[in-house]
């Protein structure tokens, strides 16, 4: 029986262009930009900035961010915050409805461990059985979630907001924190007028709203439009993707990741087919009709993914198509995606391994 390493995929100082495919790849520099620009930015506004780690999953990035002036951390299960409190983190916010007695278990457990855990809730529901769990212990902050305008979970409107806050406040095991929000792009006006009804009918309450969590890579550069916000959520902007390209966030140079694949076959002069299939492209289009971005061949479009191929057609290309064994750089349409495609991660500088870091938080859903 092999013993399959996946320690050994790369080491510092290996050419990239030679490491086994399919393989995602970090551009040290482009990464570090990327979170140098955004954390300027929140800085310039006075914001504080909560970096949501879905998107990478390795504690030594969220390190990166928090060095940068980042204030805690945005995780969207238990288990992985699990790991990232682990790994020294204190002030960590789910952003996600919590129900069940094994997930409520776990969250008792790692609110003693950290010193300053938060989670969310938008249902009388949830807060009942946060309340229930928790009523005797250390208390746990509680986040109204309100919907303005996504379409997700979120209560609907500012006085549900203060309905459920003053629920929070009374419950025995819970403190109030304020309120979070996932809004959709290019909506800070709606977004800024909800917000600042809620904290107005929270006051005349006499109910404190020390948190307003606003967030979103998709509306990252108008963060400063929503002036009651106390601080700002982002994830992908530390890779950056397609889809970030397509919103004007970055360019095609400021993305960080690349998924590395080889084309292995040439049926037709018009179709190349890859050895990146849904197992590390994903099938996640976020609205695009194709799969990716392939750098060098713009015209070139990743039509169909099965598990292990990308098929690619070429009829469009008036230059020079791809050929057999020919490495490929493609820029997923969504990096976040990826990230839990695989168990480790390969940093380079000018095309040169730099570390390959394990993706820590891989696979906890839960």
């Amino acid at each position: 029986m092999h013993d399959v390493s996946f320690a050994v995929v790369a080491k510092a100082g290996d050419r990239i262009a030679d490491l086994s495919t399919p393989r995602p790849v970090i551009d040290e520099d482009r990464l570090a930009a990327n979170i140098s620009r955004v954390q300027s930015y929140m800085d310039q506004h006075g914001l504080n900035f909560r970096p949501h780690i879905k998107t990478h999953k390795i504690p030594a990035l969220a390190v990166a961010q928090v060095a940068a002036g980042a204030r805690g951390i945005n995780c969207q299960k238990v288990t992985e915050a699990e790991v990232f409190a682990e790994a020294g983190f204190g002030d960590i916010l789910i952003t996600f409805n919590i129900l069940g007695q094994q997930k409520l278990d776990r969250l008792a457990k790692l609110n003693e461990k950290t010193s300053a855990l938060k989670v969310v809730a938008d249902s009388e529901v949830t807060v009942d059985g946060l309340a229930a769990h928790f009523s005797g212990h250390k208390p746990l902050m509680v986040l109204v979630e309100c919907d303005t305008g996504a379409g997700r979970c979120g209560v609907q409107t500012p006085e549900e907001a203060v309905a459920l806050a003053k629920r929070i406040a009374a419950a025995d095991g819970l403190t109030f924190g304020g309120i979070v929000t996932y809004p959709k792009p290019q909506s800070a006006a709606t977004v800024e007028a909800f917000i600042a009804e809620t904290v107005s009918r929270l006051k005349s309450e006499g109910i404190a709203c020390p948190i307003v969590s606003n967030g979103g890579t998709p509306s990252l550069f108008e963060a400063h439009l929503v002036t009651s916000a106390t601080e700002h959520r982002a994830g992908t902007y530390i890779y950056n993707d397609r889809q970030m390209v397509r919103m004007g966030h970055c360019t095609e140079d400021d993305c960080a990741m690349h998924v590395l694949a080889t084309v292995v076959s040439r049926p037709n002069a018009d179709r190349a087919v890859i050895d990146a299939g849904s197992k590390a492209l994903t099938s996640d289009l976020q609205g695009f009709s194709d799969y990716g971005l392939i750098v060098g061949y713009p015209q070139a479009r990743i039509t169909s993914l099965s598990e292990e191929h990308g098929v690619i057609d070429l009829s469009n290309c008036t230059g020079p198509r791809p050929q057999i064994g020919e490495k490929l750089f493609i820029i997923p349409n969504h990096t976040c995606v990826v990230s839990n495609l695989f168990d480790t991660m390969v940093f380079h500088r000018g095309g040169v391994v730099t570390r390959v870091e394990k993706v820590a938080a891989r696979g906890l859903v839960w």
